[in-house]
């Protein structure tokens, strides 16, 4: 019996309408699939590289152990011991593929579910609609959804998965041309698939006449711009005879929805010179609703694992490779160099007082030195070395089959070309940087990545001790000086400030995006010097760290920013509003910091949930099972938490299963970019979207322009602070 011949009502358009809506959340709930997928491959690949440097250190200890010098009793005991923590490592790796193997069980049970599901709606969703469609049709539209699966490796294939998906509709459904439009960069993306060979008129008529007509369909303006690419899917299949006009379209628009869930997805369109069924159009049309989803969708991940990629290894500032990146091929060089017998050596470059740069000049003429920097180590570096940002101001290079010598002259010459680099202010004023350099060289000075980096780091050391602007080798302290008399100057300052309670509180204001209204101070510590100039305690960060003193800076800060929020909620008509202040990492460690913030709050009757304790995203991760205790106490007192610089680390998304935060303040780095960065955009706009899912309210600092405040309004970010809100001044305004 012909297919075609019994002819049944189409599905009215209200039962339509509910199965499109249907399949959208089924395609929302394969995405949601794959990113679980992703997400337990990269904590899955953690864990191995993680169990496998541990294996590593444990068998270099073993080799080690010939070495040392104890008695062959000890030696033994010693050895088993590294020996049986060995087997228990390699138990750990059994244990981990069970658990991996369970996982991937449990992700392709729960796709073939989903599956299963969407088409036992489909079926019902025609029971409903009165109506009978033949067995032959059903089959068929059964089966051509059976091939839209989502994968890892489908997403970051996108345009091929394209085509493997039009190859299973086509096997079910004949059709001539498919049409995908995108709308990028202020013009329309058209991709044209061709199934079989076709002669140029219908390719003509394809590109003008029935894109326009696409175009007409999705209602944009008929002089759009073009930006047309092609694929021919099908090979063994010519239509030579073939009248273009006569080719019929089905064009589906992407829903009322933000396109830019579905990277820019404008819609479909399936041509075709056969003529087709009432039943055939409306499964056809149902087909095509998937796939504008699944199609949106794929692009969309494949677009954002692509930039997550290239973020993950390198720097969003300067384009240089990261410090991941630069562990990851010093790990290589090392290989590969004691495999060749050959030599290398590392650079590592810190610009001299660089937060003076950054304090004087503000932070984007700071990035704009950082970005200059960079371009001059390209232009230094010989093809195959491997120049590198690993934190702030800081860089490394590695230069391969080079040693000691070499590298110096290396050295030299970046020291010199950057000491001679000019830089401009904004008020015209010329300043200049310099570079203290650190060297270490393989295999000569170390032979392990742990002596590499320790040895590097010890030279970089020597030349800031020599007075900076200068070079310094593992070779000339090799007698390890501990600290230098700058750093000691510094402590001692720092005490004799808060000794004669010089240490004061500055606040800047947090401002509510929605409205423009402040909601929150942050308390920043400053030093007044006796001559009565202010210095920023940040400047002493590392002799704060180094020498204990955080838990003294703390609290001199907490007892006067509490004073200045009673006399704040004593002024009259004062509308509410939260008081951040930040805490050192060595405040989580039971110090009793929340007993003495307490004590206050019931002196001075304040509110406890008036406070928010701030605490660095790398200082809350140092000790999670201390983290865990303090956030557990600090939410029994009625204090709130946040989390600063959040999205700096590589484990946030972690952190955010772990632990649980009232606010987070997305990282400035990130925000100050996210009008010239898209990766920046992006990445911000993720993160906010992430927290608002969770419940979290987010803060976004170094808001230094208004461009970057309307985008943040744009985001749905709830607070922000930055310079160009407001700079800290000494009483809450």
């Amino acid at each position: 019996m012909n297919p075609r011949s019994h002819r049944l009502p189409v599905i009215p358009q209200r039962q339509e309408g509910m199965r499109q809506r249907v399949l959208e959340s089924f395609a929302a709930l394969f995405e949601s699939q794959t990113r679980s997928s992703l997400f337990a491959a990269s904590i899955t690949e953690l864990t191995q590289s993680v169990r496998a440097e541990i294996l590593q250190g444990l068998q270099a200890s073993i080799g080690q152990v010939e070495g040392l010098p104890m008695s062959d009793a000890q030696r033994v005991e010693l050895t088993r011991g590294l020996d049986r923590a060995v087997a228990r490592c390699e138990r750990l790796d059994k244990t981990l593929e069970l658990l991996v193997g369970e996982r991937r069980r449990q992700l392709g049970n729960n796709s073939r579910d989903l599956q299963q599901v969407m088409l036992e709606f489909n079926r019902v969703s025609k029971d409903l609609a009165g109506t009978l469609i033949e067995k032959d049709l059903l089959e068929r539209q059964s089966r051509v959804l059976e091939t839209i699966v989502l994968s890892h490796e489908k997403v970051t294939q996108w345009k091929a998965f394209v085509q493997e998906v039009l190859l299973g509709f086509h096997a079910f459904f004949p059709f001539d041309v498919f049409f995908i439009a995108f709308s990028e960069d202020n013009a329309l993306s058209l991709y044209i698939y061709y199934m079989g060979e076709y002669p140029e008129e219908v390719k003509t008529s394809a590109r003008h006449k029935l894109s326009r007509d696409m175009i007409e369909h999705l209602d944009l303006p008929s002089d759009v711009p073009l930006d047309i690419e092609e694929f021919q899917v099908v090979r063994n299949r010519n239509r030579k005879a073939v009248d273009a006009n006569n080719i019929r379209m089905i064009t589906v628009p992407v829903p009322d929805m933000d396109s830019s869930n579905l990277s820019g997805l404008l819609g479909i369109a399936y041509a075709s010179l056969d003529r087709l069924t009432p039943q055939e159009s409306s499964v056809i049309h149902s087909i095509l609703a998937v796939m504008v989803m699944v199609v949106g969708s794929s692009k969309a991940l494949s677009r954002t694992l692509s930039e997550l990629e290239y973020y993950s290894t390198h720097d969003p500032l300067t384009g240089l490779p990261n410090r991941r990146y630069f562990n990851e091929m010093l790990g290589y060089e090392l290989g590969r160099s004691e495999r060749h017998a050959h030599e290398f050596s590392i650079l590592m470059l810190d610009l001299d007082d660089f937060k003076d740069v950054n304090d004087t000049y503000g932070h984007p003429r700071g990035d704009m030195v950082l970005q200059q920097v960079a371009e001059k180590m390209r232009t230094v570096m010989r093809r195959g070395d491997l120049a590198t940002r690993i934190g702030g101001d800081e860089f490394a290079i590695i230069l391969v089959e080079t040693g000691l010598e070499g590298a110096m002259v290396v050295a030299e010459k970046l020291r010199t070309e950057l000491r001679q680099m000019s830089f401009e202010g904004d008020d015209g004023k010329i300043f200049h940087v310099t570079t203290s350099i650190g060297i270490v060289a393989y295999p000569n000075d170390a032979n392990s990545l742990t002596d590499l980096m320790a040895g590097v780091d010890i030279g970089l050391y020597r030349a800031k001790e020599l007075g900076k602007d200068t070079i310094g080798t593992f070779e000339s302290v090799k007698d390890r000086v501990h600290a230098s008399r700058l750093t000691r100057d510094y402590a001692e300052k720092l005490r004799v400030s808060l000794r004669e309670k010089r240490v004061v509180p500055y606040f800047q204001t947090i401002f509510d995006c929605r409205t423009g209204q402040p909601f929150a101070y942050e308390t920043l510590a400053r030093i007044i010097e006796p001559d009565g100039t202010t210095l920023s305690a940040g400047a002493f960060i590392e002799t704060i760290e180094k020498y204990g003193l955080g838990r003294d800076l703390d609290r001199t800060i907490i007892e006067q920013a509490f004073a200045a929020a009673r006399e704040r909620l004593d002024t009259p008509d004062t509308p509410p509003f939260r008081l951040f202040i930040n805490l050192s990492a060595q405040e989580i460690q039971g110090r009793g910091i929340l007993g003495y913030a307490e004590q206050l709050c019931a002196k001075l009757d304040i509110p406890p949930n008036v406070i928010v304790f701030e605490i660095l995203e790398r200082d809350a991760i140092g000790d999670m099972t201390h983290m865990r205790k303090f956030l557990s106490d600090l939410r029994k007192k009625g204090f709130l938490f946040a989390l600063d610089d959040f999205g700096s680390g590589y484990n946030s998304f972690h952190y955010l299963r772990e632990l649980t935060f009232d606010y987070v303040k997305i990282d400035g780095a990130f925000v100050k970019n996210i009008v010239k960065s898209k990766v920046d955009r992006t990445l911000v706009r993720n993160l906010t979207r992430l927290c608002q899912e969770l419940g979290i309210l987010t803060i976004a600092e170094f808001v230094e322009s208004e461009d970057i405040l309307d985008e943040l309004r744009s985001m749905g970010v709830d607070y922000a602070q930055g310079f160009h809100l407001s700079m800290p001044v000494s009483q809450m305004a």
